[in-house]
């Protein structure tokens, strides 16, 4: 074998290592490092616009602001985004809804939601297939499917002081159902620190403040969840309401998301 042979050979390893090494200090220190190293994917135009108003996304550094872009874009094309009864769906329904899967993702080193298929918008409400009954946002992790109405999820998106956001709430539902049905390193780490915060809203001291506050809505305790969905949307559109009253909690689900402060406090 070839000088040049043995030297490949011997990079291969050393690369094998360094990788086996760094994912298990990711995994015991909480950090990512092999978030993507080139930023070059590009929307079109009419979608860079559309973006341009997303207030997550005006408040990022430059820099951020490339990687998200290159996230939306990646998170598009590999997409199927569909309408229950319209032949077409607009860009602002395709920007939107991927802008709110990256803000959610965007700690992480995996954002594309790898049990997604299809994003399918209905105008309003609509009645589930499963049990009828009318919902306004619905995951099928066995169609890969992810439905959501539309009118609810702009409100969501409008309103943004009332710890109500569809998108936040669905998409959440789908990041939480990966972390039980994935070993990668974002999915590890996520299903270690809700285990964290499920032990912690036991602590008898934790449950008698929780109760005595009713700070979290009362659907937030229909399962663990809608828990989690319903801290996502306090942890977007309260943070420093929610890290006063709640900072164990708060803290552990914003290592869940690999999330900066520069990212959900305003400067």
């Amino acid at each position: 074998m070839a000088p040049y042979a043995f030297a490949a050979v011997g990079l291969g390893f050393v690369f094998f290592f360094t990788h086996l090494i760094l994912r298990k200090m990711q995994n015991k220190k909480d950090f990512v490092w092999n978030r993507q190293p080139f930023t070059y994917r590009k929307l079109p135009l009419a979608q860079k616009r559309i973006l341009e108003t997303y207030p997550f996304y005006l408040k990022l550094s430059k820099k951020y602001k490339k990687e998200f872009e290159h996230r939306m874009a990646a998170f598009i094309k590999d997409k199927d985004f569909k309408h229950r009864y319209e032949p077409q769906v607009s860009d602002a329904q395709i920007v939107y809804t991927t802008a709110v899967a990256i803000q959610l993702s965007f700690g992480r080193a995996n954002y594309l939601y790898s049990m997604i298929n299809t994003v399918l918008f209905f105008e309003q409400a609509f009645q589930s297939p499963t049990n009828e009954a009318m919902h306004k946002g619905e995951y099928n992790p066995r169609a890969k499917v992810l439905a959501m109405s539309w009118e609810d999820f702009l409100k969501g998106m409008v309103i943004d002081n009332d710890n109500l956001h569809l998108g936040l709430h669905e998409f959440m539902h789908v990041m939480h159902f990966e972390s039980k049905h994935s070993t990668d390193v974002d999915s590890v780490r996520f299903h270690k620190y809700e285990q964290k915060i499920l032990r912690h809203i036991m602590k008898p001291e934790v449950r008698e403040r929780l109760d005595r506050t009713k700070y979290f809505r009362a659907y937030a305790f229909t399962n663990e969840y809608e828990f989690l969905s319903v801290l996502t949307e306090y942890f977007f559109e309260s943070p420093a309401d929610f890290k006063a009253g709640f900072p164990v909690l708060f803290e552990y689900f914003k290592t869940a998301l690999l999330f900066k402060d520069e990212w959900i406090f305003e400067v």
